[in-house]
């Protein structure tokens, strides 16, 4: 049987998905902090059949460029930026299948309103609700929440773990299946006794308390990752349920996907139990000349500046001032190392200016970028799903929404044709669409398990 492809769409609530390219004439990122432009989305990519949108998040702003943040003010990088969570009653009230996942920062949110605010969502949602888990990479939000600095780039995810045992602690283990009654005669809601408080007295985290909503349909949301450096991976691995990846090219995308289902495997779980999605930015035309003409009007529009200051964000380099056309060379950071691993390590057979890096980052962002006909991108996502074991792609865009709906009308249908997209979506929560039907909650492989009752 033919493996099908797996699409999620990536987002902002911000200016643009890339710097620059909001100034496009086409371009409606503007909209960004209106209903309308996210519910026109949602019903767009749910016409699409796509598996979630996945909307991403920060806190704090880029402002390791020149040592301060007026480039990114200038420039529109990555602010201004709204709350995304904010959104997804809305689209849910517009959909019926389509999936939500949204980051939250766990690093800066106490995980004892998360847990209420994430099993609220998935209420909402009708159990369509995932959270992407990130630690955050950004100096300036530490400083935006009273401290002096964030914590160490390994340290974040060992308080990642520990903030996961107390979350599944209240979403797997506060409430019994049967605690809720609702016996209106005999007035009695819930057996109290199938109501536990949870303690948890850890190194980063201390608390005692009681999961303040009763059972979601997911109980535990769809958990998302991204991590990438090898501490991320160990994360993802023994955590997610869907990992996001980057590898620029097929080969180095094929050892990541690798690496992760091996470590998976090693936790006790299934490599498959790990839905992974590769970063792709599609540039889509009737024909192969048309989507040719429009990657370089994408290009007249790119901001090297703005580029290179979420590239400093991204790494905590200061780039500004440096040689654009000397090529990168590996360093350690306390920010996303996998971005410079991306352009050096994962890629050894070409040699990254930070020119060129600036001129790709305004396209599409760090994602391969694949250009042409409905027939030529169906090829090339197909390569890439046959050399790297990856599940499907988390589609990145330029121009919003013109990217999203030349993929929904012309890419989609050719995916359709050649039996690599499903023609319609499973019944029940965003658990059950992605692993199977009735499968609602985790498995008893994944580490929230051993917390129910």
């Amino acid at each position: 049987m033919t493996r099908q492809i797996r699409l999620n769409a990536l987002d902002m609530m911000c200016m643009g998905a890339t710097p620059g390219i909001w100034r496009h004439p086409r371009d409606r990122s503007r909209g960004y902090n209106t209903l309308e432009y996210w519910t026109d989305l949602a019903r767009t990519l749910e016409r699409g059949l796509f598996d979630s949108i996945f909307i991403a998040d920060i806190y704090g702003v880029y402002d390791v460029f020149s040592g301060n943040a007026d480039s990114a003010f200038t420039h529109a990088v990555e602010f201004p930026v709204c709350d995304p969570m904010l959104t997804v009653p809305a689209m849910a009230m517009v959909t019926e299948h389509l999936g939500f996942g949204v980051t939250s920062t766990l690093t800066y949110e106490p995980v004892y309103s998360f847990a209420r605010r994430a099993a609220t969502l998935d209420h909402l949602t009708n159990g369509r609700f995932a959270w992407n888990i990130v630690t955050g990479y950004l100096e300036s939000a530490a400083r935006g929440f009273g401290l002096t600095e964030q914590l160490s780039h390994d340290q974040r995810y060992d308080f990642g773990d520990e903030y996961l045992q107390v979350l599944y602690k209240l979403w797997e283990g506060s409430w019994e299946d049967d605690a809720i009654i609702n016996d209106k005669q005999a007035g009695v809601f819930a057996d109290a006794g199938k109501i536990h408080r949870i303690e948890h007295h850890g190194k980063y985290l201390d608390m005692e308390g009681y999961q303040l909503c009763e059972p979601s349909p997911q109980r535990t949301p769809v958990l998302f990752q991204a991590g990438a450096s090898g501490r991320g991976r160990q994360f993802a691995a023994t955590h997610a349920e869907c990992v996001f990846t980057a590898g620029l090219t097929p080969a180095a995308t094929a050892r990541t996907v690798q690496d992760l289902r091996a470590r998976a495997v090693e936790q006790g779980r299934a490599g498959h139990d790990l839905i992974i999605y590769n970063a792709l930015a599609l540039v889509c035309g009737e024909t192969d000349a048309e989507a040719q003409a429009k990657l370089e009007d994408y290009r007249e529009h790119v901001d090297i500046e703005g580029s290179l200051t979420l590239f400093a964000g991204y790494t905590g380099i200061d780039f500004a001032g440096l040689d654009l056309d000397h090529p990168l060379r590996y360093f350690e950071s306390n920010a996303i190392r996998s971005f410079v691993e991306g352009f050096t390590v994962a890629d050894p057979d070409r040699e990254w200016t930070l020119r060129e890096i600036a001129k790709f980052l305004g396209v599409g962002g760090f994602a391969p970028i694949a250009v042409g006909s409905p027939a030529t991108l169906a090829d090339i996502m197909a390569h890439w799903m046959a050399e790297t074991d990856i599940d499907g792609f988390n589609l990145l865009y330029s121009v919003t929404p013109d990217d999203f709906e030349d993929v929904v009308n012309l890419v989609v249908p050719e995916l359709q044709r050649r039996g690599l997209y499903r023609h319609e979506y499973a019944p029940g929560t965003l658990r059950a669409k992605l692993t199977g039907a009735g499968r609602n909650h985790l498995p008893a492989s994944h580490p929230a398990a051993c917390y129910r009752r």
